[in-house]
């Protein structure tokens, strides 16, 4: 299959039927659900809602605010019927109580330790801020839980090309210290489209 024919496979599967499956805001209620699994994880208005809407050419799959922290649970959209795309809640955002942020984070690592069809995690950083304490963090849980995980940098349309590779460059560097970080960086806008068929290709690739 030639590279044409295995990028229009690729936005065909995208394009095709995709579906809001079940939100889960405790551990005991997700679903067990068959298909492989790919997550979304971030700050708190990384751009989470807005790429999966993005990548799936919908303009309201995943539901996006201009206020962090709206989306309180695990929410799970089926793919076809090969991958179901996971919406973790953004962690630290800091007008929520601690008591709901602690909750949150719980849930959210409770999940990923606990996955056994979990394909990868992307973890979405703002290109426009880099990579924070917070984020580092949160790779550090998923090195130790051995979860593979891809990092995307989001909303570089706000950079110039120029800062836009610099901010790759120093993200890519900053991985190779995470032993579960996969060692490329994709740079992607919701806005402009940007990078979005490359990051259609990675996910596809670990469908069933």
């Amino acid at each position: 299959m030639s590279d044409a024919e295995e990028l229009a496979r690729v936005k065909r599967l995208f394009a095709g039927p995709c579906e809001f499956v079940a939100g889960a805001a405790t551990i005991d209620a997700i679903p067990q659900l068959p298909l492989p699994e790919i997550a979304f994880i971030g700050r708190s208005n990384a751009g989470k809602s807005s790429l999966i809407n993005a990548l799936t050419g919908r303009n309201a799959l995943a539901r996006i605010s201009q206020s962090p922290g709206r989306t309180q649970q695990i929410n799970f959209f089926r793919l076809g019927d090969v991958l179901t795309l996971v919406d973790l809640p953004g962690y630290s955002y800091a007008k929520v109580s601690k008591a709901l942020a602690a909750q949150w984070q719980r849930l959210i690592f409770d999940y990923l330790r606990g996955r056994p069809n979990l394909k990868r995690v992307l973890v979405l950083i703002d290109a426009r801020r880099g990579i924070m304490d917070v984020d580092n963090e949160a790779m550090t849980l998923l090195d130790k839980a051995a979860v593979s995980y891809l990092v995307v940098l989001t909303k570089t349309d706000k950079l110039s090309p120029a800062e836009r590779e610099e901010t790759r460059t120093k993200v890519g560097f900053s991985l190779k210290g995470h032993v579960a970080a996969y060692p490329d960086v994709v740079a992607t806008s919701s806005l402009t489209g940007d990078g979005i068929d490359l990051l259609r290709c990675h996910i596809a690739a670990l469908a069933a």
